[in-house]
């Protein structure tokens, strides 16, 4: 690795000459790629590269599909040699066992457990015949003499005295049973010489059982045979999977081979149809097909034929070079044509792409000046036309654009103007005509209302102890206090005074409702959240008169939450004046009453709650300050109010109207 330098001392920050010119080709491959030529020939090029990858893909996976094939037959195959070498020593064991137990003399030295006849009568017959083991039995299933041929010789050893009763095949063949094979029964056998699959069948003198006669076959010749005939390996599992025999070489742990093995799973499906396994033994992969083992029919275990499979990556390998070279060679050449023929289409336009950019840029003067007899040469002096075109049109654009975009402006000013009049002359309209209709009623109503309530305040102290007339009077007067109340908010409706317009910080007419309503919070459970600013809000408004607004929305948030609730209030500057925001998780207001609620009269409270003027005198009130209220609700959620007031409001806005 080379070492860096250390920066000069004259110019420390400067970056290495390495990384500017590393700099300098990611810019230009960057550049080439987003280039016509590089859209024309990078398609082109991927295009080539994945028709030859898939190509050489699909060839090989054919290739390798023939090859997996004839190993699947080979398998197959296998799997039948076993099979059939099965039946094939079962028949041998079956001659072996016509021969020894007709010979004459056998059937009288079983009966006369004469061990040394027996053994001469049966040890040539087992010689000549290749026999591995021939056991014979008295009627009890008691061992009278056994021959076991030593592994590699034709030795036999001699054993006696063992107990074989209760083995199946023995158990059976004295009992006289049979089956649609006759008297014969096979099954495999661990004894102290190994796993040897034995055929037995009864020996009899007349009609008497004097004993069976057992000949059997070492498992490990028995699969090194058929491994020998398959060429295959073996491996011989038991019902419950267990290993048996294998011809797979041991080049490790024994534990090794427990990979031969199956599951409770793979046994069952296994008695469904044969499994396919693929493992990795040894470092090398292998694949084997388990099938039941059957003898006679009956399944003594599971017998697994196993290949190696690497000569099929082998195959597929070799296949995929070859076919690779070959499209290769192809792929170059198909890229040098495309190459050129990109050239001589991007170069044309690349110029045209030039001259579009200056004319996009402000450049009206450009000329191609390219003369080709293709389609190429009439984009050129189509480009040439739309260029003079251009010059001429774009003054005039340039010029009805400029009148469309003032008169829009004085469109949005003026609908925006149009729109705030008109909610501000519907208000007012209400506002009026109650007014009107307050000052002509109010003072001829308020008068009799008093002479009522004294009277039957006077009613109250003579009613001599009546209860019924005690309590009909109590109701007049409260109705009659009632109805005073309502006339006294209709008297202050109707004298909407003049806002005393004085410029102070609207913080502490916030904090002066909260400190006023502080108890009803409490009472009502209500949690109160305040957001106010560091800096004082100065703005120009009368104080008395915007208190009274905010505590009459804080009462209305107060009713809203009967159980209890939150209450948020903000107060932030805003451009040309401040904003004070409340907003409650209360009830909400039904949207179909929502554009109703600063109308007089209006409430949605329980009656004796309110007048449904509270809301009205606000919105007169923020009007006069020359703002507004804006309300958004949400059944079951809450309601949020805004009161939007000008820093200063606009000239006559606040002026005493006079009352008829």
């Amino acid at each position: 690795m080379t070492p860096s330098r250390k920066p000069s001392p004259s110019n420390p920050a400067s970056p290495p000459a390495g990384a500017g010119r590393v700099s300098q080709w990611k810019d230009r491959i960057r550049g080439s790629l987003g280039s016509l030529r590089g859209q024309l020939i990078v398609p082109y090029v991927l295009l080539t590269l994945l028709t030859a990858m898939i190509g050489t893909f699909i060839i090989t996976r054919l290739v390798a599909s023939s090859a997996r094939e004839r190993f699947l037959n080979q398998l197959h195959q296998a799997g039948g040699v076993a099979a059939d070498r099965t039946v094939r020593q079962e028949q041998t064991h079956l001659q072996a066992l016509r021969l020894m137990t007709f010979s004459d003399g056998v059937p009288q030295a079983f009966q006369a457990h004469d061990v040394e006849a027996l053994v001469r009568f049966l040890w040539p017959l087992a010689l000549n015949g290749g026999t591995e083991a021939v056991i014979a039995l008295d009627s009890n299933g008691v061992e009278i003499v056994s021959l076991v041929r030593k592994p590699g010789t034709n030795e036999y050893e001699r054993t006696q005295g063992s107990d074989f009763a209760g083995v199946a095949l023995v158990d059976r063949a004295l009992a006289g049973d049979s089956d649609s094979f006759g008297d014969k029964f096979v099954d495999i056998l661990d004894t102290s010489y190994g796993l040897f699959l034995y055929t037995s069948a009864p020996v009899l003198q007349g009609d008497q059982r004097v004993g069976v006669l057992l000949v059997g076959t070492r498992v490990e010749s028995l699969v090194n045979e058929v491994k020998a005939l398959s060429l295959a390996d073996i491996v011989l599992l038991s019902p419950s999977g267990a290993l048996l025999s294998t011809t797979m070489p041991a080049m490790g742990p024994a534990t090794d081979l427990d990979i031969l093995e199956l599951t409770p799973g793979q046994i069952d499906s296994v008695s469904r149809e044969p499994l396919t396994r693929r493992f990795r033994m040894y470092g090398r992969d292998y694949e084997a097909e388990y099938a039941p083992w059957k003898v006679r029919g009956d399944p003594e275990g599971i017998l697994g034929v196993v290949l190696a499979s690497s000569f099929i990556v082998t195959a597929e390998a070799t296949s995929r070079f070859g076919f690779s070279a070959l499209f290769a060679l192809g792929t170059v050449a198909m890229i040098v044509l495309g190459y050129r023929l990109a050239q001589s289409i991007a170069g044309p336009i690349l110029r045209l792409r030039s001259m579009a950019q200056a004319v996009a840029s402000g450049d009206l003067e450009q000329q191609s000046g390219l003369r080709r007899p293709d389609e190429i040469g009439d984009l050129a002096v189509a480009f040439d036309v739309m260029t003079e075109r251009l010059q001429t049109r774009t003054a005039e654009a340039e010029r009805l654009y400029g009148e469309a975009v003032d008169r829009n402006r004085q469109l949005a000013e003026m609908y925006e103007r149009l729109q705030q009049a008109q909610m501000q002359l519907i208000q007012s309209e209400k506002l009026a005509a109650v007014g009107q209709l307050t000052a002509g009623i109010v003072h001829d109503v308020k008068n009799p209302l008093a002479v009522i309530k004294g009277m039957a305040e006077e009613l109250l102290e003579d009613s001599n102890g009546r209860p019924d007339v005690h309590e009909a009077v109590q109701v007049i007067r409260d109705n009659a206090s009632r109805a005073n109340s309502i006339v006294t908010d209709l008297l202050k409706f109707a004298r909407q005074s003049t806002p005393e317009l004085v410029r102070r910080d609207l913080r502490e007419t916030v904090e002066g409702a909260l400190r006023l309503t502080g108890y009803l919070l409490r009472k009502g459970k209500i949690r109160l959240e305040q957001k106010l600013p560091a800096r004082p809000v100065n703005i120009t408004y009368d104080a008395q008169q915007i208190e009274q607004v905010l505590i009459n929305l804080i009462q209305n948030a107060v009713q809203a939450m009967p159980q209890g609730g939150a209450l948020h209030i903000q107060l932030a500057s805003r451009h040309g004046g401040a904003e004070v925001r409340l907003r409650d998780s209360g009830t909400g207001i039904p949207a179909e009453v929502l554009p109703r609620i600063f109308d007089p009269f209006f409430t949605t409270k329980a009656e004796g709650q309110g007048t449904g003027m509270g809301l009205s005198v606000s919105y007169g009130i923020v009007s006069r300050h020359g703002g507004r209220i804006d309300v958004e609700s949400q059944m079951n959620k809450g309601t949020t109010f805004t009161i939007l007031l000008p820093e200063r409001p606009p000239e006559g806005v606040g002026e005493k109207e006079a009352v008829a």
